[in-house]
């Protein structure tokens, strides 16, 4: 079951604004998306050029209209977009969802990753009322690995999803945010098998 999710909303926190994707973004997305980094770690085209940045601008406003998932761009003013985090895969049976999160080259390194992350993070639990939050991240992503730890994420121990990408496949650990209280290898088991079995 896929609840309707808020749009459009704004966040804000810790000299960062998640705002929704405007159709202006265009040159400032394909500048922030046409690099092998990105492609190697996330399903993105490459090279991500004029007609990719339409075609994901489009799927990114669809995907809010028909409130399925959340998709912001970061910015520091609300203005330039430096990159951006997103919320999908929303099973509220489970209570659960997964995230996402880029930076641009230029922009990396100031802890923004990590400030948005925890942004929609926090919004996923305390408004959406979410319990269980997952990341999906190749271990030779050692930067997002990173951002993932300085956030509370912890690995689950679940086996890895195979992912096919522009510059071959990737095998995906996931990741799981520990709650104040910690989530015990019984929790984790109960969840996973709710994943993959049903719910119990």
């Amino acid at each position: 079951m896929t609840p309707r999710l808020p749009y459009p909303i704004t966040l804000t926190g810790d000299g960062i604004i998640l705002r929704e994707w405007r159709d202006d973004d265009l040159d400032d997305l394909v500048a922030l998306l046409d690099e092998p980094a990105i492609a190697r770690w996330t399903p993105m085209p490459s090279p991500f050029d004029h007609e990719a940045g339409v075609a994901y601008l489009k799927r990114a406003r669809q995907g809010r209209l028909n409130a399925s998932r959340i998709q912001l761009a970061i910015t520091t003013d609300g203005g330039k977009p430096l990159g951006e985090v997103l919320l999908f895969g929303v099973d509220a049976g489970l209570r659960e969802a997964e995230l996402g999160y880029l930076v641009g080259a230029l922009h990396r390194r100031r802890g923004l990753a990590a400030g948005s992350l925890s942004l929609l993070s926090s919004y996923a639990r305390s408004t959406l009322d979410l319990g269980r939050l997952l990341l999906r991240i190749d271990p030779g992503n050692t930067a997002s690995t990173g951002v993932a730890r300085r956030c509370g994420y912890r690995l689950t121990g679940e086996p890895p999803i195979l992912q096919e990408g522009p510059y071959g496949p990737s095998s995906l650990d996931t990741w799981e945010l520990v709650s104040a209280g910690g989530s015990t290898r019984q929790q984790r088991l109960r969840n996973f098998a709710a994943r993959r079995y049903g719910r119990r």
